[in-house]
């Protein structure tokens, strides 16, 4: 609501400008195409989604959530008014972070093909933003086009090889076709070249790796968690890693600390390391658990999805 009203109160500003003038010439803005749709208004969606373990849904779940936050989208705008008034201000002020957010509200709304038309703008008006590149990356690969959304992930990260947020951005899809290609892992290597001591570099650059190198693998995901002790996912990978060389001794210990970062997985692969083990009771315990947590988990996700409130579009009047 906050983010709302600052809109409406810019649109209303800019509104006054025009119509009472204002001592000097009105501010210079960049020229923006009105997009071709209007927001008629929005409806209910919950009996829209997918399978809870659906690795790409899940994918494109966390990319619309870090759109929106890189665009400061803090609610779900369910109120008509405050969606307009995100358009209404991206089309009287096209500043870059404008543009942005209103193109990230979309995203949010499952509105994929009118994200990409307004990002699509952005990119024309601020070839530069990176943020703009990866809200155009996420909006293709919600709609499940994959080259788009490659092309356009690369593009990010290469504008500023140094910044690492295209990188995180890019590796939220790594369980994707985008993940397993080429492209992919040259750009984790370079990020891990250019930032050795960063614990998601490291841990990317790692995940390439796996299967062609282990042991270099191995030394990456050890040294990401001594980077960053708290990074569940590398002790996921740290232990599947020991647990391939049959050593269970360490793979267990690696996966306690998943489970303790919070890696809903890792109870899994403890339950089937203490079997392996001769322990059934603790095997049974980890089990038990992460059927509890991976419901709970589902549970929350389904009641996300169905809170969310989808657009519903008319064709702007062209004449």
């Amino acid at each position: 609501m906050v983010l709302a009203l600052l809109a409406l109160a810019l649109a209303a500003q800019l509104v006054a400008q025009a119509v009472n003038g204002n001592a000097g010439s009105p501010p210079m803005l960049p020229f923006f195409d009105p997009p071709s749709f209007i927001v008629a208004g929005v409806t209910d969606a919950s009996d829209r989604g997918g399978h809870g373990s659906d690795p790409i849904l899940h994918s494109t779940e966390a990319l619309v959530k870090a759109t929106a936050s890189l665009g400061g989208v803090a609610n779900k705008g369910d109120d008509l008014e405050t969606i307009r008034a995100y358009q209404h201000a991206a089309e009287l002020d096209p500043s870059e972070s404008h543009v942005f957010a209103w193109g990230a509200e979309l995203l949010t709304h499952r509105a994929a093909e009118q994200a990409i038309e307004v990002f699509n703008q952005g990119n024309k008006l601020f070839p530069r933003s990176t943020r703009m590149l990866s809200g155009l990356a996420a909006a293709w690969y919600s709609r499940g086009s994959w080259d788009q959304a490659e092309r356009f992930f690369f593009q990010a990260t290469d504008l500023n090889p140094e910044d690492p947020a295209p990188y995180l951005f890019l590796g939220l899809v790594r369980n994707s076709p985008i993940g397993s290609s080429d492209g992919f892992a040259e750009r984790m290597e370079r990020f891990f070249r250019l930032q050795p001591e960063n614990a998601w570099a490291n841990y990317y650059y790692a995940i390439g790796l796996r299967q062609s190198m282990p042991p270099k693998a191995q030394s990456l995901m050890e040294k990401a968690v001594r980077i960053d002790p708290g990074l569940g996912a590398a002790w996921l990978e740290l232990g599947i890693l020991f647990a391939d060389q049959g050593n269970d001794s360490q793979a267990i210990p690696a996966w306690q600390n998943a489970t303790d970062a919070g890696v809903i997985e890792a109870h899994y692969r403890l339950a089937q390391a203490w079997r392996r083990t001769g322990e059934p009771g603790k095997a049974k315990a980890e089990i038990d658990q992460f059927e509890q947590l991976s419901k709970q988990s589902a549970e929350r996700e389904e009641r996300e999805r169905a809170a969310i409130r989808e657009f519903v579009f008319t064709l702007r009047d062209q004449k």
